[in-house]
């Protein structure tokens, strides 16, 4: 039911979405639906918990055990932005559940940012990344992701080339300040 509520949420939208969208696509009957959700705000909840974890599954996947946090971070942009585009629904729940349920979409995106900075964390004492306002950071980094997903994952559906995913890990290392050697 989750699969079918991420197909109609996802290509009509929260309220235009119905339970009988869900359970007709879901090949259940209505009756079914309600054993296991009250309601649409449920599903939905229930939904954006589940999209969340899958997310967090698939960059764990996607990142080899053992690599440098400068690398996990481009392995893990360039997984995002795949998913994105092979999933734009998934995508689309979550911003829609803005609308829904604010703590919905806040607490996916609590959740992430929670297991992010324990991830950046175990950079710093690794001496992989300089120790810094990680909090703020990982909202940087996330932030960067998203808008990210939207323009090569949603809008334009096929992902980062080597040079873009360069410039994006190019920002990651340098940010946008002149180079020492350079600065007057």
């Amino acid at each position: 039911m989750l699969t079918a509520a991420e197909d109609a949420f996802g290509n009509t939208g929260f309220f235009r979405a119905s339970i009988s969208d869900i359970t007709r696509s879901a090949g259940v009957a209505q009756g079914t639906f309600y054993i296991y959700f009250k309601n649409k705000e449920d599903v939905l909840a229930e939904l954006v918990r589940h999209m969340g974890r899958e997310l967090r599954r698939m960059l764990t996947h996607a990142i080899p055990t053992g690599m440098s946090r400068l690398d996990a971070e481009r392995e893990g942009m360039a997984a995002f932005i795949r998913l994105v585009a092979e999933r734009p629904n998934l995508y689309r729940v979550v911003q829609e559940s803005l609308f829904v349920d604010e703590q919905i979409y806040k607490d996916y995106y609590m959740d992430f940012a929670r297991g992010y900075i324990s991830a950046l964390e175990k950079s710093v004492e690794k001496y992989e990344i300089r120790d810094g306002d990680l909090d703020v950071w990982v909202w940087i980094l996330m932030g960067t992701a998203h808008f990210l997903g939207l323009r090569y994952g949603l809008w334009e559906n096929d992902g980062l080339n080597e040079a873009e995913l360069d410039s994006v890990m190019d920002f990651i290392r340098n940010g946008i300040a002149v180079a020492p050697s350079r600065a007057t």
